[in-house]
């Protein structure tokens, strides 16, 4: 997600809760040109609240299946952890 430093001036607080609930970063342009990415902490991300696939985009992942396309189940996912 990208967003105006005029938009984020306006909506700082709710644009960081998107992020702290997400694990999403967002990226804050000047001009079209990305100035600065506001991102969760790697202690967020690794936070056991969040779901492991949820740890993984917030630790900059990219996940290539779309949801409910994953092999494994989730409990089985945590088995293996």
């Amino acid at each position: 997600m990208a967003i105006s430093i005029t938009e984020f001036k306006n909506t700082c607080l709710e644009v960081i809760r998107c992020v702290e609930k997400t694990g999403r970063p967002v990226s804050i342009t000047r001009r079209g040109k990305v100035v600065a990415r506001i991102g969760p902490s790697f202690a967020a991300a690794t936070d056991g609240n969040l779901a492991p696939w949820e740890q993984l985009r917030a630790m900059g992942g990219r996940l290539i299946a779309k949801p409910g396309e994953s092999a494994v189940l989730a409990k089985d996912f945590e088995a293996l952890r």
